[in-house]
């Protein structure tokens, strides 16, 4: 799905938000913008935090330094800075020089601290923990499509469509193999560990490697803090595009760091089953649409898009209810105990699966109605 969604924002050479447009029209766009920024904002928080964590573990270890307050200003300003550098510029003198060979030297070493902490043995011949596996399948899902609406901010970028596939596909699959399996292996093997912050504070206490351990997790994280807020300020364009990207990225890197100089926000397993709940069935849509628009979008069905096309706000919006009946994310007050009370299915295939193919088959049909009954798509223009 976000190999796809790259390809999409490869072909189209527009920012995420720019590109809903085409399938919601340009009002229709300003709701998914709006769960964007939301979402962007609330992972630049998070990101703040656990890098912050990370670091004054780190500094108390060595100096006996801890003040993750001053780390939160620290990492706010480091995330402003590459924010202001653009996708191009932290690629060119981060990425490549840096981040790249950091990251590989991370990847490595923490695999080695975890199996050499993680008690793989007995890990291996305890027994199952009563866990749902279609809630884990929702729950890697629903991190994984949670960069569908960043992803096109960057592969616009690209030199092809098939770099952008490839690259996207591939650079977030084998990651995640790595960070969710041996996250699995060093969680399960501490059964005290019950947050992101929790697994930080394991690693602070697991010797003298611990530094190099947290150190890595520093360094491993710092990217994800540039792509929240620079995604951020983009998607914010899509509401006022004359405003000045720079001072976007600047209000939103301060408003990131105040919010997270004040809260943790680090229980998020619901906050990630609501992600999904929006975005997956709103992949669907976007899929439907360009497969019926073959396979690519021309520049005025972007540009000069209605201002809403309400069969695919439709469909959207039956995808997203599916999956919070399924899901039961208990976050929406009302909307949640109201669907609370029709009766929920247990068990099945989670709630990814049904809201995507509702919204996906949904938006076919609608589409399909659209070009038979009117010959172009319905809409509402201004």
């Amino acid at each position: 799905m976000l190999a796809t969604a790259a390809l999409i924002g490869a072909d189209a050479r527009v920012p995420t938000m720019v590109l809903q447009r085409a399938p919601l029209g340009r009002r229709g766009s300003y709701l998914a913008t709006g769960l964007n920024v939301l979402q962007c904002l609330g992972w630049s928080i998070f990101e703040l935090v656990v890098i912050a964590t990370a670091a004054g573990a780190l500094s108390n270890r060595l100096f006996g330094f801890h003040a993750i307050w001053v780390w939160k200003l620290v990492f706010g300003a480091v995330a402003l800075a590459m924010a202001l550098l653009g996708p191009i510029g932290f690629v060119r003198t981060f990425v490549r020089k840096v981040g790249v060979w950091a990251v590989l030297a991370s990847i490595a070493y923490l695999a080695w601290w975890i199996l050499a902490h993680g008690h793989l043995h007995a890990t291996w011949h305890q027994g199952g923990h009563r866990g749902s596996f279609w809630l884990g399948v929702d729950l890697v899902i629903a991190l994984t499509v949670s960069w569908i609406p960043l992803v096109a901010d960057y592969t616009r970028f690209s030199t092809t469509r098939r770099a952008a596939f490839w690259g996207a596909g591939l650079g977030y699959l084998l990651p995640t193999l790595f960070q969710f399996g041996f996250g699995a292996i060093l969680v399960l093997s501490h059964p005290a560990i019950d947050g992101p912050t929790a697994v930080l504070t394991t690693v602070a206490a697991g010797g003298v490697g611990s530094v190099l351990a947290l150190l890595a997790l520093t360094v491993d994280e710092t990217d994800e803090a540039f792509a929240n807020v620079y995604s951020t300020a983009v998607s914010l364009q899509n509401w006022f595009p004359r405003a000045s990207q720079r001072a976007l990225i600047t209000g939103v890197a301060v408003l990131a760091t105040a919010v997270a100089l004040a809260l943790d926000l680090t229980r998020y397993q619901q906050f990630l089953l609501l992600l999904g709940a929006f975005f997956v069935p709103l992949f669907g849509v976007l899929l439907a649409d360009w497969l019926r628009n073959g396979l690519h979008y021309e520049p005025e069905d972007v540009f000069q898009a209605p201002a809403f096309r309400p069969g695919m706000v439709l469909a959207w919006l039956v995808g997203f209810s599916l999956y919070e009946w399924i899901a039961q994310t208990q976050e929406l007050g009302f909307w949640s105990r109201f669907l609370g009370d029709l009766h929920p299915p247990h068990g099945g295939i989670g709630a990814s699966l049904p809201g995507f193919a509702a919204a996906f088959g949904l938006a076919l049909l609608l589409g399909e109605v659209e070009r038979l009954v009117v010959g172009r798509p319905l809409a509402v223009r201004d």
